[in-house]
């Protein structure tokens, strides 16, 4: 075989192996001479293979102990092989949860919700140097699917998601810490949504709001629903546990200000200290027997398949400062929310209304 075209064969195998798994950070590369043999190439073909695989990054020669695989071989320089070894790790993860007995849907499904608490814990990794717009605010399943679709769009790019809380995201908002904000406070003065908020944190400031979609909140229960609840009076009985969201998230907000009007103390509710980040954890409580009951979203309840009892139809928006609004990974974001594929898919999650998603509205 011809030695220039050899050597980029025996380049992608080594890099076959890195991809797979099989060769890892730090170990070494075969000998020249054992590569020789296995090819049937001269010495300065293999050596050619090594040279192109450093020249990309993927391995180091060190001294006394040949050539291995870079510490970091996988980084920004190089993103589809990054990508693709992602795959490969993803698809063995499949294949031993498939085999396992669980079905793809349930899969993706426990695959987006541990991604959920990954980003309201805050320990993610910095973002890959590419195209990125920045969200913190309040958690939100269709923020996920959302964020997915950004790395398709054209260009692509990266929807880097922090879960603060929608009190949080306005306040990184107001820091010039985040490009947009999710958000959905309700002002229990003006029985409206957001919009009061916004003028207290961000006053002066004209930002728009793009409605994502408006969601039923309720109470998340148990399967069949065992101890009977039906209200947020029911939450003071003293067998029941209740799992409650942090300070300075939307659903917490809401809460507070129905116990106020209900004239219920909160002091009496068994577990009101005890807070989740997500509606996904406020779901997984429950599923886990941890609590009795959670406030969150109908489709936190339906992706662990508990029951659900609705309270109320609250507004999500997206928050936008009019500097920030012009850049085109919002406009591909808005120009998306407007599409028949994305309501369908912001459907699919259940306990969505999407007559109004991709709305604008200026404040």
């Amino acid at each position: 075989m011809d030695g220039s075209y050899l050597y980029e064969k025996i380049a992608e195998w080594v890099r076959s192996e890195i991809l797979a798994g099989r060769l890892k950070p730090g170990d070494r590369l075969p000998p020249v001479r054992h590569m020789m043999t296995r090819w049937n190439c001269t010495p300065g073909t293999v050596q050619r293979a090594y040279r192109e695989l450093a020249r990309q990054g993927l391995v180091v020669s060190r001294v006394g102990q040949g050539t291995c695989v870079a510490d970091a071989p996988l980084s920004s320089n190089h993103l589809p092989l990054r990508r693709a070894v992602l795959v490969h790790r993803a698809e063995s993860f499949l294949l031993e949860v498939l085999t396992s007995g669980y079905t793809p849907d349930e899969v993706e499904s426990a695959v987006r919700l541990a991604l959920d608490r990954w980003r309201a814990l805050g320990e993610q990794p910095s973002p890959i140097p590419e195209a990125t717009l920045r969200f913190a605010g309040s958690h939100d399943l269709a923020v996920g699917r959302l964020a997915v679709h950004c790395q398709s769009m054209e260009p692509p790019f990266t929807l880097q998601i922090h879960f603060t809380g929608s009190l949080g995201g306005l306040m990184a908002l107001a820091q010039g810490e985040a490009d947009l904000a999710g958000c959905h406070l309700w002002d229990e003065e003006t029985d409206t949504y957001n919009i009061p908020f916004i003028q207290r944190l961000l006053p002066g400031r004209r930002v728009a709001l793009i409605r994502l979609a408006n969601r039923h909140l309720g109470l998340i229960l148990p399967v069949g629903n065992p101890h009977q609840i039906s209200s947020l009076a029911d939450l003071l009985r003293p067998e029941i546990r209740f799992i409650n969201r942090q300070p300075g998230s939307g659903t917490r907000v809401w809460l507070d200000a129905q116990l106020k009007q209900l004239g219920l103390d909160s002091h009496m509710i068994r577990g009101y200290e005890q807070e989740e980040r997500t509606h996904s954890e406020i779901a997984r409580a429950v599923a886990e027997c941890q609590a009795d009951a959670g406030l969150g979203l109908e489709g936190a309840a339906k992706a662990f398949d508990l029951a659900f009892v609705p309270l109320a139809n609250e507004e999500y928006c997206l928050v936008i400062p009019e500097e920030r609004f012009a850049q085109p990974a919002v406009g591909e974001i808005l120009r998306w929310l407007q599409t028949a594929e994305a309501r369908r898919e912001i459907d699919e999650l259940g306990g969505y209304d999407t007559t109004s998603t991709g709305e604008i509205q200026w404040v």
